[in-house]
């Protein structure tokens, strides 16, 4: 397999105080990533549509219990930017699924793959060995490690409403 495509992306950065990513700014100029690292934070980040045979963490409802609860308008989530590939490919990660699944080996290695599945279109696409590993970090707390070239990435997931 040739090496990696060169390509950039808007880099992305984690501001601890407010736990959340936002554009990088280098100088006066957003900031360009050329590794990985930030296709790879979106791709697990966020929410891929659920497949028809998915089992979903919650059954929606047409009128929430809360009144001041946003209106669900796709229970299957999905990324709102798989509209516009011609091709259908998907972005995200289907993690979410496991929201309310049991700590066990099982949802471990469920998670596992759901993360490389999310990362597969960098070995396809942009030519990346890609590499995930999962484990409990504590109750109710999964760990998510992935590497593709020189970028790696931590991800950690709440699962079953186990951990705060």
């Amino acid at each position: 397999m040739p090496g990696p495509a060169p390509v950039a992306d808007l880099a992305l950065r984690f501001d601890v105080a407010k736990r959340r990513f936002d554009l990088a700014i280098a100088g006066a100029d957003l900031a360009l990533d050329t590794t990985p690292a930030t296709a790879m934070v979106v791709s697990l980040g966020s929410d891929r549509f659920a497949r028809a045979d998915d089992l979903l963490p919650s059954q929606p409802s047409a009128v929430p219990e809360d009144p001041g609860a946003p209106a669900e308008l796709n229970p299957r989530r999905g990324w709102v930017g798989d509209a516009l590939d011609s091709q259908g490919r998907r972005i995200g990660s289907r993690l979410w699924l496991l929201e309310r699944a049991k700590e066990s080996e099982e949802t471990r290695r469920r998670a596992e793959a759901m993360a490389t599945e999310a990362l597969d279109w960098l070995a396809t696409t942009r030519g990346y060995l890609v590499e995930v590993s999962a484990e409990w970090v504590r109750r109710g707390l999964l760990g998510l490690l992935a590497r593709a070239g020189v970028a790696q990435v931590s991800v950690r997931r709440t699962i079953g409403g186990g951990a705060a």
